[in-house]
């Protein structure tokens, strides 16, 4: 068979029916903490955030999570069954985010995990819609895992 032109130029991400569902459960969980992080920037209250998702096998990633985030951290489950969870992490910058990734990470591979993956955001200003915040960040965890990049940290700023 044939491919059609228009496919084979495609080179976006395409997302499947269970991507687009866990999009909406985190356009439902995280839009509203969002907003609320914009509101504290735009008063200066609040400077840069790191939004994060994480994912892995065989370990209890939301036990290894509350342990290792801060009080200031909000967590929310996306999927159980991925298990897939995002968190916020206000008042950060690259490189505390960045250093926060890498212990969970190293913690979910030495304690057993398998399929780690991670990605973070930085979020800079109030500039973007929440909604393109929330899909910059699946659509990096998505190419990450479509690139096989587990125990790797994805990690990605917007100006």
């Amino acid at each position: 068979m044939k491919v059609r032109e228009n496919e084979q130029k495609r080179g976006n991400t395409r997302f499947t029916a269970h991507d687009i569902s866990m999009m909406a459960t985190m356009l439902e969980q995280l839009s509203h903490t969002i907003d609320i992080m914009f509101f504290l920037m735009e008063r200066k209250e609040e400077r840069n955030f790191v939004t994060m998702l994480v994912s892995a096998q065989n370990i209890d990633l939301k036990a290894l999570l509350e342990k290792e985030k801060r009080e200031t951290d909000m967590l929310f489950e996306i999927d159980a069954c991925e298990p897939l969870y995002a968190l916020i992490c206000q008042d950060t910058k690259i490189d505390g985010g960045y250093h926060f990734a890498q212990r969970v990470v190293r913690n979910a591979v030495t304690g057993g995990g398998k399929d780690v993956y991670c990605t973070e955001l930085e979020v800079r200003t109030t500039s973007h819609k929440i909604k393109y915040i929330i899909y910059r960040l699946m659509e990096l965890f998505l190419k990450a895992k479509k690139a096989n990049k587990h125990g790797e940290i994805v990690f990605k700023a917007l100006n």
